[in-house]
């Protein structure tokens, strides 16, 4: 099996980087993709506990946001970690949400919700990428909310109130930035309706002609009627397919390899890549 979109605690997983491979190796995946949010801080650790049958994909999952205001999530894979230009696109994403975070907060606390900055901090792992699902965390221990689900649902999703965007590169150029670095762009959960506003379908032009290898086709967050129109992209556009778990761990529902990506479609996607990068034990 394939799965080549995971989370740890190097941004807003609860597993270790180390036992993210381990429970990989348990659920039966050959190939990981360890896609950390705006980090690659994660990689060294997960190679140290790579053995075979597993390989690893490395990557990140990249913030943006569209020339409207729509937020976007795109997978790097398989790029030169050392290439300064995507490593300085991640850490001004890393930047930006902090300030994002404080007015977050000040909107929550503004009406009335028991929750302090100091909070979620406590509630981010040390040298983690600070994220929404360390705020859900801090509102699920000061008793606001019962779980991280309750609080995407009730107060965090991307049509709250509470909402906040940051400064981010457009999906567009992330995309090139993937490419200048030797990867593979992959948008993440592109129709994933439940989590807000999504981008249109004439979006994906201007993404293909960046650069764009392929569409996280089957996800949890996606209906069956959205995969099967992703499917008709896919295809007019001639790119690639790919299935994922979107695995975060403790807190969410997603199960590892709960979505998976094909051989064969996993095959062309590196191929995409200006080197052979996949990590074999």
């Amino acid at each position: 099996m394939i799965d080549l979109h995971t989370h740890t605690t190097a941004s807003d997983g609860t597993d270790s980087p180390f036992a993210l491979v381990n429970k990989a190796l348990s659920a039966g995946i050959t190939v990981l993709g360890l896609t950390d949010h705006d980090t690659t801080s994660g990689w060294a650790e997960a190679v140290s506990a790579a053995r075979k049958p597993i390989s690893l994909a490395l990557g990140a999952e990249i913030s943006t946001l569209t020339e409207d205001g729509i937020s976007v999530h795109m997978l790097g894979l398989l790029f030169d970690g050392e290439n300064s230009e995507i490593q300085a696109m991640l850490s001004d994403a890393r930047d930006t949400r902090i300030p994002r975070m404080k007015k977050m907060v000040e909107l929550l606390r503004n009406d009335g919700l028991a929750i302090t900055m100091e909070d979620v901090i406590a509630a981010t792992p040390e040298g983690a990428t600070l994220g929404r699902p360390h705020l859900a965390d801090a509102l699920v221990k000061n008793g606001v909310v019962k779980s991280r689900d309750e609080a995407f649902a009730e107060l965090l999703t991307n049509d709250s109130k509470y909402y906040v965007t940051h400064a981010a590169p457009t999906p567009e150029d992330a995309i090139k930035l993937i490419k200048v670095a030797g990867g593979v762009a992959v948008i993440a959960h592109p129709l994933a309706s439940l989590r807000g506003r999504t981008i249109s379908i004439e979006s994906f032009g201007s993404m293909v002609q960046a650069g764009l290898d392929g569409i996280e086709v089957s996800h949890r967050d996606q209906s069956a009627e959205e995969s099967e129109l992703l499917r008709g992209i896919v295809a007019e556009y001639g790119i690639i397919a790919t299935g994922s778990s979107d695995y975060h761990g403790t807190g969410k529902l997603n199960s590892l390899a709960e979505n998976h990506t094909s051989r064969e479609e996993w095959l062309k996607l590196e191929a995409q890549a200006d080197a052979r990068r996949v990590v074999n034990a």
